[in-house]
């Protein structure tokens, strides 16, 4: 299961109230109005803090296919893993999601990153998200909500293939 850069599972207390801690959500699309789906997401989002830049990428795995928008959420909320689970896959159906080819295109890809304090490890569910450390496209957008989280001596500067297009419009 991934840590943080310091290996704790703590990085940062979230102000607010009792219960309220942060929660990081990694958004995708490569299919249709590929801004459209991710403002749609944010706006679907409950509690959003902060919002990363978008990022242009190319995909990874999977069959031949278009460059994806990818962006990351930070989320200040009490609502749980599971909460943020079947947030994402409603927002994920909304924008017409269909599961089909593993790591196919899709119009919104909705990932639960990171939930300070909390560990999942279910076979639908794994908080941290075990592959975020591996990916550009995740880590790059992190770096500007959750720099915390970066493992340590990542510079996002030297990710290759990340094209950054400025705030979500």
């Amino acid at each position: 299961m991934p840590r943080p850069p310091d290996g704790g599972t703590k990085p940062s207390p979230a102000p607010g109230g009792p219960g309220v801690r942060r929660a990081f959500v990694a958004l995708g699309s490569n299919l249709g109005d590929r801004a459209g789906h991710l403002r749609a997401a944010v706006r679907g989002l409950p509690d959003v803090d902060a919002v990363s830049d978008v990022y242009e990428t190319k995909p990874v795995g999977g069959p031949e296919q278009g460059p994806y928008l990818n962006m990351v959420v930070r989320l200040r909320t009490a609502i749980g893993a599971r909460g943020l689970l079947a947030r994402c896959r409603a927002l994920e159906l909304a924008a017409g999601r269909v599961r089909v080819v593993k790591w196919g295109p899709r119009s919104l890809d909705a990932d639960v990153l990171w939930i300070d304090g909390e560990t999942v490890d279910d076979p639908d569910l794994a908080v941290p998200h075990p592959r975020m450390y591996e990916r550009d496209f995740v880590l790059v957008p992190l770096a500007a909500v959750g720099p915390d989280l970066l493992p340590v001596g990542y510079d996002p500067e030297e990710a290759d293939g990340v094209v950054s297009l400025g705030p979500l419009a």
